[in-house]
């Protein structure tokens, strides 16, 4: 029997996938699930699993091919030559194996959304030799965007971690070995050393992506000037991109060397590696000057008669909702109502395309102790206040306990960030690219205002709109900043559409 392989789904919008290497040539045996080739877009790399268990029989697309999505890659046949190694295996294994182990299960990287190829082995809270209960965490894995707890797949003992705390690991690759059943007996010290040399993969060699050995010869680039994103290191064409710009761009923006520290300055510092969220925070932050043409605008809003009508409001929309009434649903609302009026502040740059989105997907940005992250609220344009401060608390809770899903931080068209909370009065918040649009919520405070001739104390608060001057004018930017103070001076505004 022959089975087909084929191109796996590519994400949306991804039409075609360059194949950069084949781990495997035809004769050769595979596993079910075991590594095949690695495909290339324009965006992200993808790993092809073997769908069964038997040996390649022909390449079809080979390295350097560009295929489109769900092509033939390879055929695999199945039957006995597949199962060669079990037999062989067996007289081994047999002797030393007391029936109540129960056999071994594998303990991989689970799913880690889309566009994120690797994590970080942050904590093991196992070691080797602890028996754990089905569903117990093992360890934390930390990608750019989120922590993702690794559960025991079933009870049983670990005995081997294959990637320590610290190590790099692909989203297909094997985290530990666990024995099934009360019998699982701990492996010898001779397993550790193993583990060490297969994560670290010394001495294997890594072949470049054909894509990026075209683009580092057309750009006069050697290999140890690119650092590689890839398996293993592999360098891919994307990386090829980054290292030319980065060389161009070398001369203005390389950071100053550090000053020298005394001794016995030196004997008091804590050196720290930066954790993967706090890297893409700085990376993306960077990224977002670097691109966008930002710019900030202010202006000021009276919180007087949204304070009064949350006060007045707040105990039956308690009792009738089951969630607190806060001022974010208000700016939430105010913000949708002006993004109707100013659309290109909900929108984004696409190369040489604007794209103008016609729902709006709230980005609340949040503090947590890694770092700020911003969760996204999708369709607020349909939503209620009840329905908005509802998925506001619940996005803030996952938000600070790490359990965000990569999905819950993709997507967002414009994003609201309330540096008040820290008691900030005023300050210009960033774009979250590709996002052309971010306001910046402050501290309500009384201050002595001019109202109809009569100087009166009332409780203001600056707000701030960042946005991309290359599809967002400043008429536009002003417009959307005083109808959004419009709305919360006069929250009937928002009942009547006005």
């Amino acid at each position: 029997m022959t089975t087909e392989v084929r191109v796996p789904t590519l994400g949306e919008s991804v039409t075609e996938a360059t194949v950069a290497t084949w781990f495997k040539k035809p004769g050769d045996t595979v596993a079910v699930d075991e590594m095949l080739c690695e495909l290339e877009t324009d965006k992200v790399t993808v790993e092809v699993p073997s769908p069964v268990a038997g040996t390649l029989s022909e390449i079809v697309a080979a390295e350097g091919e560009t295929v489109g999505a769900d092509a033939l890659l390879a055929s695999i046949s199945e039957g006995a030559g597949a199962g060669s190694d079990a037999p062989a295996a067996a007289p081994t294994t047999a002797p030393a194996a007391p029936a109540a182990t129960g056999g071994t299960i594998d303990v991989m990287v689970p799913t880690l959304g889309e566009s994120v190829t690797e994590a970080t082995v942050s904590t093991w809270f196992k070691a080797v030799g602890d028996t754990v209960a089905a569903d117990e965490m093992l360890c934390e894995l930390e990608t750019d965007k989120v922590s993702v707890e690794v559960p025991a797949p079933a009870a049983g003992t670990l005995t081997e971690i294959l990637a320590p705390e610290g190590a790099t690991v692909d989203a297909a690759a094997k985290l530990a070995v666990m024995s099934q059943g009360a019998g699982a007996a701990a492996p010898t010290a001779a397993a550790s050393p193993a583990a060490s040399s297969e994560v670290s993969g010394s001495g294997k060699d890594i072949e470049d992506a054909p894509s990026a050995k075209k683009a580092m010869a057309a750009a006069g680039l050697s290999r140890d000037q690119v650092n590689g994103s890839g398996r293993d290191g592999r360098v891919m064409k994307d990386d090829v991109t980054k290292a030319v710009a980065a060389a161009s761009t070398a001369p203005t923006t390389a950071a100053a060397p550090r000053a020298p520290v005394a001794a016995n300055d030196a004997a008091r510092e804590e050196r720290v590696k930066m954790t993967r969220l706090r890297q893409t925070i700085a990376k993306r932050l960077k990224d977002s000057q670097n691109t966008a043409a930002m710019l900030t605008t202010y202006n000021e809003v009276d919180m007087t008669e949204v304070m009064a009508l949350r006060n007045e409001y707040k105990d039956l929309f308690l009792k009738k909702h089951g969630v607190k009434l806060g001022f974010m649903s208000f700016f939430t609302k105010a913000c949708v109502h002006a993004l109707r009026e100013v659309p290109e502040v909900n929108a984004e740059i696409d190369g040489t395309d604007i794209v103008y989105k016609n729902f709006v997907h709230m980005g609340i940005a949040a503090g947590t102790p890694t770092g700020l992250v911003v969760p996204v609220i999708r369709d607020t344009d349909a939503m209620s206040f009840a329905a908005i401060e509802k998925a506001i608390a619940e996005k803030g809770a996952r938000a600070r306990d790490g359990k965000l899903s990569m999905a819950e931080m993709q997507g967002g068209t414009f994003t609201i960030s309330n540096g008040g909370v820290y008691g900030s009065l005023m300050s210009s918040p960033i774009l979250n690219p590709p996002q052309s649009g971010i306001l910046g919520m402050h501290k309500i405070q009384d201050r002595p205002m001019a109202i109809k001739g009569q100087v009166v104390i009332r409780p203001m608060m600056y707000l701030a709109l960042s946005y991309d001057h290359r599809i967002v004018d400043g008429k536009g930017a002003v417009t959307f900043l005083v109808r959004v103070k419009e709305a919360l001076e006069d929250p009937r505004r928002l009942l009547m559409d006005l």
